[in-house]
């Protein structure tokens, strides 16, 4: 007999599989969706390893298969049990990121209720339990989370508790319902020759039949069947028209799938390959080696905004498909996924996949199983794209690979794209591309160690020859104060969007905080008002008139007086991108405007719309946040205007330096792509600090010298690894003594090993100490190999562990 090592999808969060007999009916491969008995349950599963023997002694039969093919990919499989292990996570956590979108199925408790036995005494319960049992009794059966909702989640298991164990009700559990099929479409077909429908049709009218016979007079004039939704619409009849004549054997219904395309194609006009530059041709030309080798190759191409990195991919690309691969092209903002689909779907037509967040589960799940079919070249999408299914993987190309949005940092696994991504190339032997104009520190270090293989395109490629970059010049804003300037826009920056506003020309404003003020405080007592579930102050939002938590979304009406003092001295304080929309309004009244941030995006295609409307000049200002400063080519803009450069400056956070130069460097690079030429103004309390400097100069060699050395002084990543442990907790003393606790196992740890290398820092509260009502205290690991180290311990409820963290705070 053979056995089957499995991944389960249990409600206990597991990092191991589990040992299932494999029945003789069954054909079972790695990789391959199963039923297995769980405890009392039936539960879903993903064979992850076949073996002639099982791991434990004992072990029940797999209940059937839920699909014939594999789901996984043996190189995904891989993946999923490094991600367990690097980033110890649940291994049906890993697993499920590779899973087909609406897969999994949670087990559903209902409660029915039992006979009464003949002794029963109703006194005997209370009057909580009285009326659940009345409850269940009156509906049959309950699932446990219907009643949750009707006494409150404690209650109902308690009261459950009560009932079985007095044998007054009985549980059971089913899956939940599938969350997403194939889209079937009612088709209307004839089922007659077209002569004989007419000859049915007249016979029709002359019985008074006369929406039959429209109907059947309509179906003979089609060559094929069509949807129902169309016929009904061209004939305005009802279902019932229909079904008489599929009664009288005129006309017959099918099921049709329908594809749920997310693309559209149009206006989208195929494209040809541009000629490479000198730095391009011999950047592809490195990149060609590498497929035609077959061996797992990381290049770094770094490339100043503007120099084509994008044409690169596109050729690249082209040249894995011509040796029989296909592409992955991840992107690190879903609001650069339709410019980026636009030029690749020109380039693959009708060849090019989308997968990311915003499309509808039935769009994902069609595009998923598309993708597996082999039907696409190349799958495009933000970090979770790196788990499509794409077979014959030869090329990942990770676009902006520096932006910290590659990393999952809400749910578990937290993984990091880049390196799932590399981990999955050297699975299946496929060549990583990694690109930016300002790489991550980290992997620049890797490239110059030799990790990696340096590309470089020095130079813009322009509609003008030898296109330099734009002119920075920073402004000091305590230089404008002390001018008696306390506008938001420095005497330059005004200057210069005025005359560029008189020649028709675009501006961008870049502000890093959305809302309209950052916070509000009582001019008389100082009270400022913060979240009731979170330690962080309110931000005003202009458009909805009310005070809203960046972390919970907790909302509330701005009050009219201190809630503290009584007193009617609210002041509005701080800037956001809807504040800095109202005062362009007043600055340059006839300018047309848009803004661009999290609160504007919120339809599924906002993204597009706004980039559509601002690329055909239908607004002159674009205010935007960060997911303005990547990847957009917007050949009208010659002035980027960057209202306050210091809102990462001052977080207590080792990566804050390199976060504003890439930030800055990176909105600069929208300015002068067209044949004007352009123009960045960076308005900074700070001029002085060296992330602002080289971002001003374009100089990442400058930056990335003094940062390098101030990581090596400090013993920062890359020269150490990080591992950000959090316990929260509704109680603080308790979340505090639990981390005091913890800190005390690690460190007992750390000695009887005899590590050396493993430094602890904290415990100290987190930077948002409270978030969504729950205290959090952090500890931070700083050494090698932390994932080995942690793997074995213990970590009760409530504690999260991150490993490689985007920062300390």
């Amino acid at each position: 007999m053979r056995y089957a090592e499995v991944s389960v999808n249990s409600p206990v969060a597991q990092r191991r599989t589990f040992s299932y007999a494999i029945p003789p009916s069954l054909d079972i491969d790695v990789g391959q969706a199963v039923w297995v008995p769980f405890g009392d349950k039936l539960l879903q599963g993903i064979v992850l390893e076949l073996k002639p023997q099982p791991e434990v002694e004992e072990t029940r039969e797999i209940a059937g298969v839920i699909e014939p093919r594999p789901l996984l990919s043996p190189a995904q499989v891989s993946l999923a049990q490094w991600i367990s292990r690097h980033y110890l996570s649940p291994l049906f956590d890993a697993v499920a990121l590779m899973l087909p979108p609406g897969f999994e199925r949670r087990m559903v408790t209902f409660i029915s209720a039992a006979p009464t036995p003949d002794d029963f005494d109703p006194s005997a319960l209370n009057a909580e339990t009285r009326q659940a049992l009345e409850l269940i009794k009156k509906q049959g059966k309950t699932s446990l989370r219907k009643l949750e909702k009707t006494l409150g989640k404690k209650k109902a298991q308690t009261v459950v508790s009560q009932l079985v164990s007095q044998g007054l009700a009985v549980k059971s559990y089913e899956l939940e319902r599938i969350k997403v099929k194939p889209k079937m479409v009612p088709y209307l077909r004839l089922e007659v020759t077209a002569t004989k429908a007419r000859q049915e049709a007249a016979r029709l009218n002359q019985k008074g039949a006369k929406k039959q016979a429209a109907l059947l007079e309509f179906l003979a004039q089609q060559t094929e069947p069509l949807p129902w939704a169309e016929v009904s619409k061209n004939i305005n009849c009802g279902k019932a028209v229909a079904d008489a004549l599929v009664k009288k054997g005129l006309a017959g219904w099918e099921q049709v799938k329908v594809i749920r395309e997310p693309i559209s194609y149009q206006g989208i006009t195929p494209s040809q390959p541009l000629a490479p530059t000198t730095a391009q041709r011999s950047a592809l030309a490195a990149i060609k080696s590498s497929l035609d080798d077959g061996k797992d190759k990381v290049f770094l191409l770094r490339g100043v905004t503007g120099s084509g990195k994008t044409e690169v991919y596109l050729q690249a690309l082209a040249e894995a498909v011509k040796r029989g691969k296909r592409g992955i092209v991840l992107v690190p903002e879903i609001a650069l996924t339709p410019q980026t689909i636009a030029r690749f779907a020109a380039r693959f037509p009708h060849k090019v996949a989308v997968l990311h967040s915003k499309l509808s589960l039935g769009e994902q799940f069609d595009e998923w199983q598309r993708i597996r079919d082999g039907e696409f070249e190349v799958v495009i999408g933000p970090r979770s794209a790196v788990f499509a299914p794409q077979p014959d993987l030869g090329l990942i190309v990770i676009d902006e690979e520096h932006e910290w949005t590659y990393k999952q940092h809400e749910q578990s696994p937290r993984y990091h794209a880049r390196d799932a991504a590399l981990k999955l190339a050297s699975a299946c032997g496929a060549t990583v591309v990694l690109g930016s104009a300002t790489p991550d520190v980290e992997s620049f270090y890797r490239a110059q160690r030799g990790d990696y293989q340096l590309l470089s395109l020095p130079e813009r490629v322009t509609p003008r020859d030898g296109s330099a970059l734009p002119r920075v010049e920073v402004v000091d804003l305590r230089e404008e104060l002390k001018a008696g300037n306390w506008s938001l826009f420095s005497r330059s920056l005004s200057e210069a969007m005025n005359r560029a506003l008189a020649r028709e020309e675009q501006v961008i404003l870049f502000l890093n905080r959305r809302g309209a003020s950052t916070f509000i405080q009582c001019r008389v007592c100082g009270l400022v008002l913060r979240c009731q579930r979170c330690q962080v102050p309110l931000t005003y939002h202009l458009a909805e008139n009310s005070l809203v938590c960046h972390q919970c979304n907790y909302r509330t009406a701005v009050p009219q007086s201190c809630p503290r003092c009584q007193r009617r001295r609210i002041k509005f304080l701080g800037l956001g991108t809807q504040k800095l929309e109202q005062e362009v309004e007043y600055a340059f009244p006839t300018a047309r405007r848009l803004r661009w941030d999290s609160d504007a995006t919120r339809g599924k295609h906002s993204h597009d719309e706004i980039l559509k409307k601002f690329h055909s000049h239908q607004a002159d200002i674009l205010i935007g946040t960060q997911m303005i400063a990547k990847g957009l080519d917007l050949p009208l803009v010659t002035l980027v205007g960057v209202v306050s450069a210091d809102t990462a400056l001052n977080l207590p956070d080792f990566r804050a330096g390199e976060r504003t130069f890439q930030l800055l460097s990176q909105v600069a690079g929208r300015a002068g792509r067209g044949s004007r030429g352009g123009k960045v103004i960076i308005q900074t309390y700070a001029p002085e600090h060296y992330a602002i400097q080289a971002a001003a100069a374009h100089d990442y060699a400058s930056f990335y010298e003094q940062e390098i050395d101030y990581r090596r002084q400090l013993h920062n990543p890359p020269f150490t690894r990080l591992a950000g442990l959090t316990y929260s907790h509704a109680n603080d003393a308790l979340c505090q003594r639990e981390a005091e606790r913890m800190r005390r196992v690690l460190k007992q740890e750390i000695e009887s090993q005899g590590i050396a290398d493993i430094e602890l820092i904290g415990p100290a509260p987190a930077f948002i100490h409270r978030l969504r009502g729950r205290f959090r205290w952090q500890i931070i690991l700083r050494g090698l190999k932390l994932s080995a180290f942690l793997s074995p311990i213990a970590f009760p409820p409530g504690w999260t562990v991150d490993i490689d963290p985007l920062g300390m705070v």
